[in-house]
């Protein structure tokens, strides 16, 4: 009932969702509590990878992805695979699969529920992966501290029914070591190359679906909000794939116990505030690329300099 209501709401005002079907960490269930059902019907489970190999857990998986997809909105009536308001949906919230560091194990679960999805026949919503951008074992001298962490985002991306790809961006998580502008500097590098790679590789659009700053310096937040947004309007106003960016996170005033230093109110006036208010500005009057059902044809665009 709760998703049916978001779902309700978000058609009343034009927002378009993008409703990830599962997370990869313990908050909200995620695949663990997918795993312990199975090791309950006497599975013998490794750990939490075996999410993405062993035969009952896909099933509860895939269950769960009809279960959702054939859902009729209580509110509104409409099923949720003919829903407009639902834009994307995604496989898994950051997944990651340590115990396989060249992303296949990931690649296996892509391919099956990207199958699933088109036997569902879902021919409205888009399809994305949920990835944070960490580039697989040959790549890994382009990741935070040159660490593979089982993914893949040039393989796991390039399954013909993946529509668009995802970034993640937080460095002063994943580089708590250097000093902000160190973490600025990898921020920089890390956009750029995920732009270029979904440009010249895999030919679909990327958006940055997470990033942020934590901590309440505000100079420092806007700094950081400057790189993504500037390397993201550089590609979009020559028609090139970067579609947006989605700071981590909204809030509204009273939502005090959701607070972890990321969180924007845009009621609450400030100089991020209007950085983010510019930036939509922008973009609002900049080409379209519109991203649509399984057409991944990238323009010929120049190249980031």
């Amino acid at each position: 009932m709760g998703l049916d209501f978001v779902i309700s709401e978000g058609g009343k005002f034009g927002v378009k969702l993008i409703l990830s079907l599962v997370n990869n960490f313990n908050d909200y269930g995620g695949k663990s509590e997918y795993v312990q059902w199975a090791k309950e019907r006497g599975e013998q489970m490794q750990n939490e990878d075996n999410f993405f190999t062993n035969p009952m857990v896909k099933r509860f998986y895939k269950n769960h992805i009809k279960t959702v997809l054939t859902r009729r909105n209580t509110i509104t009536g409409v099923v949720y695979k003919d829903d407009p308001t639902i834009m994307a949906w995604e496989l898994m919230n950051e997944p990651r699969c340590p115990s396989d560091v060249s992303g296949a194990m990931i690649q296996v679960t892509n391919i099956l529920s990207s199958v699933l999805f088109c036997c569902y026949k879902d021919e409205n919503h888009l399809l994305e992966v949920g990835l944070e951008g960490f580039y697989g074992a040959s790549s890994s001298q382009k990741n935070p501290n040159n660490s593979p962490h089982g993914t893949d985002f040039i393989a796991n991306n390039q399954i013909p029914s993946v529509d668009f790809a995802t970034v993640h961006s937080y460095p002063d998580q994943w580089l708590s070591g250097r000093n902000h502008f160190g973490q600025l500097d990898f921020l920089q590098q890390w956009i750029y190359d995920h732009i270029e790679d979904a440009q010249e590789v895999l030919q679909k659009p990327v958006i940055f679906a997470e990033f942020g700053k934590s901590g309440y310096n505000a100079s420092q937040k806007n700094q950081l909000y400057s790189v993504v947004y500037s390397l993201i309007y550089r590609s979009a106003r020559i028609v090139g794939v970067a579609a947006g960016g989605l700071f981590w996170q909204q809030l509204v005033q009273g939502m005090d116990s959701y607070k972890d230093g990321y969180e924007v109110i845009l009621t609450e006036p400030s100089s991020t505030v209007r950085l983010i208010a510019q930036q939509s500005k922008r973009l609002s009057v900049t080409p379209r690329r519109f991203l649509s059902k399984r057409k991944h044809e990238a323009p010929k665009a120049k190249r980031l300099t």
